[in-house]
């Protein structure tokens, strides 16, 4: 099993379109996948049709005998794509994580038993740095940071290693791709020409800034499945592969 987070402090990046348009990528490749909505705005959750409300979230979390965490997967309407729907209850997940021995791994202790079901596992991940953040970054195996190319959005990628480098989390594979490019803007332009830092690789790959994004939200659903010829489409697929063959480096010692 993989553990993939969609992850950047900055909100408004377009983590939970990547997260979802990853996630039926990797479906697509017969792939059994699931995406675990921990953003309590339970946008992943909306956009695959389910119902958002997550019944004792507070016991899930705390891992309670009584609750079993795999009866809370849902399916979605694509075959092998299930879903960890997200409710408002999440907003106390630090809360809860913080009462707990060893809280920075508690999401691992509740993933572990998934590795049988699926070959992959999304986390879309709430935008800040927490107890919640720091389960995430000892949780995944690749962390995939949707930056868009202006001088906020560095700034906090810049934040985000420095964090990770205090706390000494080298085993994460730190993936970074530019997301909502506008070719029309010089900045975003110059930007992407720039070299960054190098404790993260900054894939080729970008995703356009483009309105089918957002018609997600009236879809409901993956891009590649309501416009499958759209430019954006064929961006995520090939954001999806060249993730895979980072991740195929990695693993041969070569990353």
């Amino acid at each position: 099993m993989k553990i993939i987070g969609i992850y950047h402090i900055k909100g408004g990046v377009g983590k939970t379109a990547t997260a979802v348009n990853l996630a039926y990528q990797a479906q697509q490749e017969n792939k059994r996948v699931l995406i675990w909505d921990l953003d309590p705005q339970a946008a992943a959750t909306f956009y695959f049709r389910v119902k958002p409300k997550v019944k004792k979230t507070k016991k899930i979390l705390q891992g309670k005998k009584s609750i079993d965490l795999e009866k809370r997967i849902k399916a979605t309407d694509f075959e092998n794509l299930d879903i960890l729907p997200a409710d408002f209850g999440y907003r106390k997940m630090d809360q809860i994580f913080a009462n707990k021995n060893k809280p920075a791994l508690q999401l691992l202790r509740l993933l572990r038993p998934l590795s049988q079901d699926y070959d992959v596992i999304f986390l879309d991940c709430p935008p800040n740095i927490s107890i919640v953040s720091e389960n995430i970054f000892k949780a995944v195996d690749q962390l995939i940071i949707p930056t868009i190319p202006t001088t906020l959005s560095i700034r906090t990628l810049y934040q985000l290693l420095d964090f990770l480098k205090e706390k000494r989390l080298e085993h994460i594979q730190l993936c970074s791709f530019f997301s909502m490019v506008d070719q029309r803007k010089k900045m975003h332009l110059e930007i992407m020409e720039t070299p960054l830092d190098k404790r993260v690789k900054v894939l080729k790959q970008f995703i356009p800034y483009a309105a089918i994004i957002e018609q997600m939200g009236i879809e409901r659903a993956p891009v590649g499945f309501f416009a499958p010829h759209h430019p954006v489409s064929k961006a995520y697929r090939l954001l999806w592969k060249e993730i895979g063959y980072c991740y195929s480096l990695k693993q041969a010692g070569k990353f």
